[in-house]
């Protein structure tokens, strides 16, 4: 297995103050309200390409804006690209690196690891940023530690990686979750420390969780739910007020944000819903970077595409 070479680049610089800013700002001392999904109105066009180098807020981990989610509807270390076998599972992969994309979004629960193994053999390590997550509950298909070692032990083996840069704390669903998970957080510290991993972190599934790591000192990493529609009928934790103000806090903060369920879990299928989406997301610099399954290579031209046009 081959250790990682630390990659050095630039990345987008979230405080910057640009004309939308500025704009931003004079209407608000105005009076003139923009509330979400209001989507600001800007001369300059930065634009934001899915090949786009950025940093995920203080970790010094340079990732690939868009993320290839390997885990649309995800379960029981299985999901919807790993069911619809290797070949296609490799295909939508490997179109993906090839067009720059070099973030790769895992979990146990989704079983993606073997997969992603088979696909990366022969690329340097330096070349890519993995990120996996640990699902702590008990359950037919999983029999936790109660901790993190055994669990990113067993990661590293089926990757065929010594090295995982990021590793999440799945599926957080309230605010208890810092004191209920206090030996996964606090071996992941370790594991940290000794460069098994990079970066830790925790994937929300509610506000009260959102909350919490948006200020919790342990969190270098929050994968959050959001979309420019909001509410649990679009697969977020809350209003899209709600969440964008949780995560303009949390960025605030340092905490990289990554943004998942953009489409929201595959109900915004419209174009015009897509890019809306897309558009609110990351005009209004609520993430570092956002996360999305896609199933086949026309989905990741489409993904990319449509991004670079926001």
């Amino acid at each position: 297995m081959a250790n990682d070479l630390s990659s050095t680049g630039s990345g987008v610089n979230a405080n910057r103050v640009t004309r939308r800013d500025f704009i931003s700002t004079t209407l608000a001392g105005t009076g003139v309200a923009l509330a979400a999904p209001t989507l600001l109105q800007a001369a300059d066009k930065p634009g934001y390409k899915g090949t786009d180098t950025v940093v995920l807020g203080k970790t010094g981990i340079n990732v690939s804006r868009l993320a290839l989610g390997t885990g649309f509807n995800g379960y029981s270390r299985s999901s919807e690209l790993t069911r619809r076998g290797k070949e296609v599972f490799d295909r939508v992969t490997r179109h993906s690196l090839d067009q720059g994309i070099t973030f790769l979004d895992m979990a146990d629960l989704y079983g993606t690891h073997p997969f992603v193994k088979e696909v990366i053999k022969g690329i340097k390590r330096d070349k890519l940023v993995l990120l996996s997550k640990i699902w702590t509950g008990k359950e037919k298909w999983n029999q936790p530690s109660g901790g993190a070692k055994e669990e990113i032990d067993r990661f590293r083996t089926e990757l065929g990686t010594d090295m995982i840069d990021i590793c999440l704390i799945h599926c957080m669903t309230d605010a208890r979750w810092v004191e209920a998970q206090t030996r996964v957080r606090d071996e992941l510290s370790e594991l940290k420390q000794k460069g098994a991993i990079r970066a830790v972190g925790v994937s929300c599934h509610s506000l009260n969780a959102l909350k919490q790591a948006a200020t919790h000192p342990w969190i270098d990493v929050i994968f959050a739910r959001i979309n420019h529609r909001g509410g649990k009928e679009f697969s977020c934790d809350a209003s899209v007020e709600e969440v964008s103000a949780v995560l303009k806090q949390a960025r605030q903060n340092g905490k990289a944000v990554v943004g998942m369920k953009i489409f929201g879990a595959g109900k915004l299928v419209k174009p015009e819903e897509k890019d809306a989406s897309l558009k609110y997301v990351m005009t209004n610099q609520l993430v570092d970077a956002i996360t999305i399954g896609m199933l086949k290579t026309e989905e990741v031209d489409d993904n990319m595409t449509r991004l670079a046009a926001v």
